[in-house]
This record gives structure tokens, C-alpha cells and sequence, in this order.
């Protein structure tokens, strides 16, 4: 009962460390004894997944009926920070890759997923997403078409009886109790997904591709403790880094194993309550980060097109870098929507170059190696820089008011 008592008393992140030191223990020594361990994980991420579509549809719904005339709430701000974050996130990804040029052994690796032709048709598909029928949108998790349908129809109930605006809000206060419950099992599924991970991949594959990982993480980390700390300070002017280590520790964290942004939603709502938000902000700001703010994804889609060129000794002037950076920007914003998120958006990059698509497909094989790592990353810096960006947004437009 002490254990017990101590346990529940410890905050969630030093659980969830716990929970990771054992997995990695266990998933060393014991890979195939406990592989029952790996249920732990899976169980956790479905239910976050399954449960995150309604929990937003619900709280954007909530927020809009209870949104009184004359509040503010910053989305301006928020979306042109997730704009601009996308493109400066692909550019210090092009200034990186010409620091560290990379060169690939480009094999016969392939993958049969589709893939878009053109940023014309991610764009298109990311608009016909928003009509998708609502039912079949809260299905498979398409939150640009969750969001659409949210917002219309909280705009009209807003019209509505007393009784219906309740009833949406009591069903937008259990869904957040539901998802509570089952964050409180974090520490446990996290163990189990790192046990998994180690036991099937092992770190034996990650030094074989060590320079292409190095590059990756690497930008991403400049991105996360340079790029959102100044983009910060300009607009609260003060210091930036205890909240950035707070979204990091909170959201990235978690973030980095379950490897989905939309699972990571209920994290980020919860931190965003902690940290004392408007809710009529983050409940939308939140789930459209989910889907437009892909930082990492315009990281990984330039590097590895950046990585191609290299390889095959095509020369990229200055403004070829630039229109790269914009295109991967774009494309990032509509990775959510395709299958296979942002690797399957690099031969879309790499035919600005006219590389050929077994090559660029040869390169996603190859990302799909180092995905584990990879992917965790790109997920942690985009989930934890959505809470940055709206946190940041609010202290903005909050100062200004202000003035």
C-alpha cells in the first residue's frame, strides 16, 4: 500500500520514466520471454486513437456553444505561427543538409503504398477531407473533416435550446474524464511499447544509417531548443525555455512513443488546462495542430529529398533550396491526410528535381528503416510545439491587449 501511495503521488512524467527504464531493461534481457508485455502498448495507443476523434469533435463543439460574443481567441495568431513554423522548420533542414551533404546506398529497397503525384493533389485531397462525411471522418480519424463539421455545427447550436448546449457539454466533460482514465495507464502501455520496440528492431539497424539519423534528429533538435525558443522570445520577449521544456517533458515525451499526434491530443489538451489556457482557443488550436503543424514532417521531407539530389551529384542553387523549402511547407501541412504521413510525400520533392520515382521510392524504403527513430521525433516536436504555439499566441495577443 506504501508502493501504491508513493506511486500515485509521484507526477505523471517521472511514471512514465519509470515505465520506460523497465521497458528497456526488459526488452534487452528478456526479449522473448515477456513478449506478452508488448499487449500493454498496443492496448494504449488504440485506446487514445479510438477515443481522440469523438473527444475532439465533442470539445470543439462545447467550446463554440460556450464561446461568448466579444472573447478573444487568438487563432489568427495560432494558425500563422504553424505556417510560418513549417516553412523555417524546412529551411534550417536545407541549411543542415548543406552543412552535413549525406549520401545514401541506394539499394532495391521499395514500398508499394500510394503516394501523391503533385502538391496540387495533396491540397486537393486535404480540401475534399473537409466534406467527408462526418460519421466516416470520426471512423478513420480525419480531423480536417472533424474539425469542418465541428465548427458548423457548433455555430449553429449556438442558436440552440439551453438543454442542447448542455447536453453537448456533459458529453465533451465525460469524454475528458474517459481519456483521464486512461492516461492514468500511460506509465504501463509506454513500457510496453518501448519493451516492443527494442525487442524488434534492436539498435543494431540505426548505426548502419547513423549519419541520415544524425542529420534528422539533429535538425529537429535545433528546431525544437533554437528555432521555437527565438520564434518565442519574439513574440513574449522573455524567456522561453521553461515552457518549451515543459511541452517538451509533457507532450514530446509522450508524443515520442505512441507516435501519432492524434493520439496525443488528449496529452496535449490536458497540458493545455495545466498551463491555465483558454479553452475556447485550444480546444480548436489543438486538433488543427494535429493536422497542419508538421515542423518534423518539412523536416524529413527535405532532408531526405535534400539526401537524393546528393547522392545522385545533382547541384541545388539557393533558390532552388528556397521553392524546396515552400513545397516541402505545403506538403507537410497535408502529410495527416495521406497513408504513410510525411516519407510518402518525398517523391513529390524529389520530382522537382525530375529523379526518377523508383529512386525516390528507394529513399522512402530507406525511411521507412529508420522510421522507428525517426518518426518518434517528428512526432514529438510536432505535438509539443502545438501546446508551444498556442500557449505563445495568448501570452502574445494577451500583452498586446494589454498595451
Amino acid at each position: 500500500m506504501k508502493i501504491l501511495k508513493k506511486w500515485q503521488q509521484m507526477t505523471l512524467v517521472k511514471r512514465i520514466l519509470i515505465g520506460i527504464i523497465i521497458g528497456c531493461i526488459l526488452g534487452i534481457f528478456f526479449p522473448m520471454k515477456l513478449n506478452f508485455l508488448e499487449i500493454f502498448g498496443i492496448l494504449f495507443v488504440k485506446a487514445l486513437k479510438s477515443m481522440a476523434p469523438m473527444l475532439v469533435f465533442f470539445l470543439v463543439i462545447a467550446s463554440i456553444v460556450q464561446h461568448k460574443p466579444g472573447n478573444k481567441t487568438n487563432m489568427k495568431t495560432v494558425i500563422m505561427l504553424y505556417l510560418v513554423g513549417n516553412l523555417l522548420a524546412a529551411l534550417i533542414a536545407v541549411i543542415m543538409s548543406f552543412i552535413f551533404p549525406i549520401t545514401l546506398q541506394l539499394g532495391k529497397l521499395s514500398t508499394n503504398i500510394a503516394k501523391p503525384g503533385n502538391i496540387s493533389e495533396v491540397l486537393k485531397n486535404l480540401v475534399i477531407n473537409l466534406v467527408d462525411n462526418p460519421v466516416h471522418a470520426l471512423v478513420t480519424a480525419n480531423y480536417m473533416g472533424i474539425l469542418f463539421w465541428a465548427i458548423l455545427l457548433g455555430l449553429f447550436l449556438r442558436y440552440g435550446s439551453t438543454e442542447a448546449k448542455q447536453t453537448i457539454i456533459s458529453l465533451s466533460d465525460a469524454f475528458v474524464e474517459v481519456i483521464k482514465l486512461i492516461i492514468e495507464f500511460a506509465p504501463l502501455g509506454i513500457m510496453g511499447l518501448v519493451f516492443k520496440s527494442i525487442r524488434e528492431n534492436g539498435i543494431g539497424m540505426f548505426i548502419v544509417y547513423g549519419q541520415l539519423i544524425s542529420v534528422l534528429l539533429g535538425t529537429m533538435f535545433v528546431t525544437a531548443f533554437i528555432l521555437n525558443p527565438l520564434i518565442s522570445y519574439a513574440l513574449i520577449k522573455r524567456n522561453p525555455y521553461p515552457l518549451v521544456f515543459k511541452t517538451l517533458r509533457v507532450s514530446g515525451l509522450t508524443a515520442f512513443f505512441t507516435r501519432s499526434s492524434a493520439a496525443n491530443i488528449p496529452v496535449n489538451m490536458a497540458l493545455c488546462e495545466e498551463l491555465g489556457l483558454n479553452k475556447d482557443m485550444y480546444s480548436v488550436s489543438i486538433p488543427l495542430g494535429a493536422t497542419i503543424n508538421m515542423g518534423g514532417a518539412a523536416i524529413t521531407i527535405t532532408i531526405l529529398s535534400l539526401a537524393t539530389v546528393h547522392t545522385l551529384g545533382i547541384h541545388v542553387d539557393f533558390i532552388t533550396a528556397i521553392i524546396l523549402s515552400i513545397i516541402a511547407a505545403l506538403g507537410a501541412c497535408g502529410s495527416s491526410g495521406v497513408a504513410g504521413g510525411s516519407l510518402l510525400l518525398v517523391p513529390l520533392a524529389c520530382s522537382f528535381f525530375g529523379i526518377s520515382n523508383d529512386t525516390a521510392m528507394t529513399v522512402v524504403g530507406i525511411g521507412f528503416i529508420i522510421g522507428v527513430l525517426q518518426d518518434s521525433c517528428e512526432t514529438a516536436l510536432n505535438s509539443s510545439t502545438d501546446v508551444l504555439y498556442t500557449a505563445i499566441a495568448e501570452i502574445h495577443d494577451t500583452n498586446k491587449r494589454i498595451k
